[in-house]
């Protein structure tokens, strides 16, 4: 089906551009959210009689987003989730927790402008890409951690996902590995051969 796109869609096309799309993009996703019109020449002309008004309500959407990036870009997020030893989270942050966050942090940020390819299933420090317009991009960086003092130590450049880490210099010199196999004895098998 060919449309005309009605604002900048990523990977489609610009504004005004006539792209053939699949039917049940534009039937379910295009049409309906208004980001497209079926390409025939009544929509046509209703476009470039609106164009004035569709580009100046762009540009306007751009500008608000331009301000919101800019108090956003380069910005740092903690997270605190229960974590195992290795550092694998019990569960994941998806894009409703970094939605929500950002949202308490006083910014407005929907879920499906973050783009998120999986749900972070790790402790560490990990950047995400905001879409907060078709033109307008910023990355934020998320501090996910145990505790708030783990994202410090995080911050800092620290890995959190080894024993060492977590309980630091006190581990129990007898649980290491080293104190249970003398790497000089021979196996007991060697010995008849």
């Amino acid at each position: 089906m060919e449309v005309i796109l009605l604002e900048r869609i990523s990977r489609l096309g610009q504004m005004g551009d006539t792209v053939k799309v699949k039917d049940g993009f534009a039937r379910n996703f295009l049409l309906p959210k208004g980001k497209a019109l079926r390409a025939n020449e009544a929509n046509k002309k209703k476009f470039e009689g609106q164009r004035a008004q569709l580009e100046a309500r762009n540009l306007e959407r751009k500008a608000e987003a331009q301000q919101v990036a800019d108090k956003l870009d380069g910005k740092s997020f903690i997270i605190v989730r229960s974590a195992g030893e290795t550092g694998q989270l019990y569960g994941s942050v998806s894009t409703r927790d970094i939605a929500d966050l950002l949202t308490a942090e006083g910014f407005t940020v929907a879920r499906n402008q973050i783009e998120l390819n999986h749900p972070i299933k790790t402790i560490g420090l990990t950047n995400v890409a905001i879409a907060l317009h078709p033109e307008v991009e910023v990355t934020v960086t998320l501090n996910i951690a145990r505790t708030s003092e783990e994202a410090e130590r995080q911050a800092k450049g620290e890995m959190l996902t080894t024993a060492e880490a977590i309980y630091g210099d006190d581990i129990n010199e007898n649980a290491r590995p080293d104190s249970f196999f003398d790497p000089n004895a021979e196996f007991e098998g060697e010995e008849e051969a």
